[in-house]
């Protein structure tokens, strides 16, 4: 099972749910107070903003931030929840859950993965640079992008709440 959150419920999320690992995608620089219950060599901080684009000043995603996600993503063993997070939970851990779960289910549509993201999260509005990155480093060949899409932009919030995207 995977755990999406905020920041701001990091701590709580990983508490409730009995996560050993988590995957921080933020932007560096930002302070991320790992709970005491999780190992460090469990933690995985991934830092870029979270664009589209490339914009001066910022950090986009790129394939090396894909390939981090996918190897962490590789390592866990499943034995206790995954929690990923960023700032708001809205953007890049959607990407990286909807990443995760495809990655980790090669022979699962990814349209029925990103379905199930949507109905898990009404606000999940995935980074689409980052989807199509892993979209070409799984050979997926467009269709994690276009699911991601045909999902559509979520609910504007300033913050997600947390939710969880199931891996069957």
């Amino acid at each position: 099972m995977i755990h999406v959150c905020p920041l701001s419920r990091l701590e709580e999320t990983v508490t409730r749910t009995g996560a050993a690992h988590v995957l921080s995608v933020i932007n560096l620089g930002t302070p991320v107070v790992l709970p005491t219950s999780v190992a460090r060599d469990n933690h995985l901080f991934v830092g870029f903003n979270d664009i589209v684009e490339p914009r001066d000043g910022l950090i986009h995603p790129a394939i090396e931030h894909v390939e981090a996600i996918l190897a962490f993503a590789g390592r866990w063993p499943r034995s206790a929840p995954l929690v990923v997070h960023c700032f708001a939970g809205i953007s890049r851990s959607t990407a990286s859950a909807y990443i995760a779960a495809c990655a980790l289910n090669p022979s699962r549509d990814e349209a029925e993965i990103a379905t199930a993201l949507r109905a898990a999260s009404p606000i999940a509005t995935p980074n689409a640079l980052l989807v199509s990155l892993a979209d070409a480093a799984l050979g997926r060949q467009g269709r994690m992008s276009a699911a991601i899409a045909a999902i559509g932009r979520g609910e504007e919030a300033m913050e997600n709440v947390p939710f969880e995207l199931r891996l069957d």
